[in-house]
């Protein structure tokens, strides 16, 4: 009987130098000085190319690659990555804003999410970014809005799909859902474009995200394009974009192990004479953003104590869930799980000891690290959480307890 337990997948991301890490060519102690306070965030601009760079060497080239803001919305990152992909999807008139300050033109911006406010469907019709619709209601108030304006709206259809990403983190499509339109009863939506005055530019159909089972992901494509041309065949005119999600997901726990982006790559090139052949107008879009920007940031912050209780060490930091919510595991887990930390300024020391790492807050979920194996560490010494460039501080309770926000840079 093995009772090994399972460990994280190997990180090799970050180089280490004398046995510190290395972010954006800086040692983790310099980073620390110039940033001039921790907790903070650190992104690594080198990481984030590369990357992308990976993305285009494995999909189509005729696959266009569109950033999530929602996983990072860093205005520097979101910059830098505007310079890299071919649009971005957001989620808010607040994100828009960030993502109509970049180099990329409005009609390569989009505007998913349900319970879009009047004022921001005018801002997003004026400014002239494509609005992913999503309800029947929803269409109705667009048109509204674009007829106040004397401007033609354009749009795509948000679509809830008749199944699901299997071994998804996080379901986002199939049976009963929030997110976008069932896709029974798009025909009809279809049918009301042309005399509501709306451009109908394609179809956004997004089934799931966070995983990391290439199989799962290949179906999924596969069904979501066949649902696409059903689509198109009932559309008033062109498919002009059909956006299939994406959904790829990064290794965070022990046990993970690297999606195999080659596969999924190879999938989709058989799949692309079909969509030429069925859908000849159609830009093909793939939608992340953790599997973007995750692996390329970093959480610090700095150990206070070393408390012991009963026989266990607590390392005790400035940091903790209120910029770092997945990290406590209070961010979707039914169960939780260590990311992978480690004490950044002595990554490889000679002596271990299994340790919690936890937050300054008055609550037992403010937990980092539980029961981890790591250096052992002493006061001053920094704690990384790796993996955490996505759904880091902007998706965590930063004003619980009124403590300090923390700083961001992109290295």
């Amino acid at each position: 009987m093995n009772n090994t337990l399972p460990e994280h997948a190997p990180l090799t991301q970050f180089p280490i130098q004398d046995n510190c890490l290395q972010i954006g060519g800086i040692s983790l102690t310099r980073l620390a000085h110039r940033v001039g306070t921790t907790p903070f965030y650190a992104y690594d601009r080198h990481k984030i190319t590369e990357r992308i760079g990976l993305l285009r060497q494995h999909l189509p080239t005729e696959i266009q690659l569109h950033y999530a803001m929602k996983a990072n919305p860093m205005p520097a990152v979101v910059q830098l990555l505007a310079g890299l992909v071919d649009g971005i999807d957001v989620a808010s008139a607040g994100e828009m804003k960030i993502a109509l300050d970049t180099p990329l033109p409005p009609d390569k911006i989009s505007f998913a999410g349900p319970g879009k406010k009047k004022h921001e469907l005018t801002c997003a019709i004026a400014a002239g970014v494509i609005l992913n619709m999503e309800s029947e209601q929803e269409m109705m108030l667009i048109a509204q809005c674009g007829e106040r304006l004397g401007i033609t709206p354009k749009v795509a259809i948000r679509v809830n799909p008749n199944f699901e990403l299997k071994s998804s983190g996080m379901k986002m499509g199939g049976g009963s859902k929030p997110f976008g339109v069932d896709a029974e009863r798009v025909p009809d939506m279809l049918k009301q474009l042309h005399a509501l005055g709306l451009e109908l530019i394609g179809f956004h159909i997004f089934s799931g995200s966070q995983n990391l089972n290439a199989e799962a992901i290949q179906e999924a494509h596969t069904q979501t394009i066949q649902l696409g041309i059903q689509l198109a065949e009932q559309a008033p005119a062109s498919v002009k974009m059909l956006n299939i999600g994406g959904g790829f997901g990064v290794p965070y726990f022990p046990g993970d192990q690297a999606l195999n982006l080659p596969v999924i790559g190879e999938n989709l090139q058989k799949l692309m004479p079909v969509i030429k052949r069925q859908l000849p107008q159609a830009q093909i879009v793939i939608e992340l953003g953790r599997y973007m920007v995750a692996e390329a940031g970093i959480y610090v912050c700095r150990v206070l104590e070393r408390k012991l209780s009963r026989g266990h060490t607590f390392l005790i930091t400035d940091g903790g869930l209120h910029h770092h919510l997945a990290a406590s595991g209070n961010f979707g887990q039914v169960i939780r799980k260590n990311y992978p930390v480690i004490i950044g300024n002595k990554v490889h020391g000679t002596e271990k000891e299994v340790v919690s790492v936890v937050g300054p807050l008055c609550t037992p979920l403010d937990m980092l690290a539980d029961r981890l194996s790591m250096t052992k560490a002493s006061i001053d010494d920094l704690v990384v959480v790796l993996q955490s460039g996505a759904y880091g501080m902007t998706a965590s309770p930063t004003a619980f307890l009124n403590h300090p926000i923390p700083a961001e840079v992109l290295v």
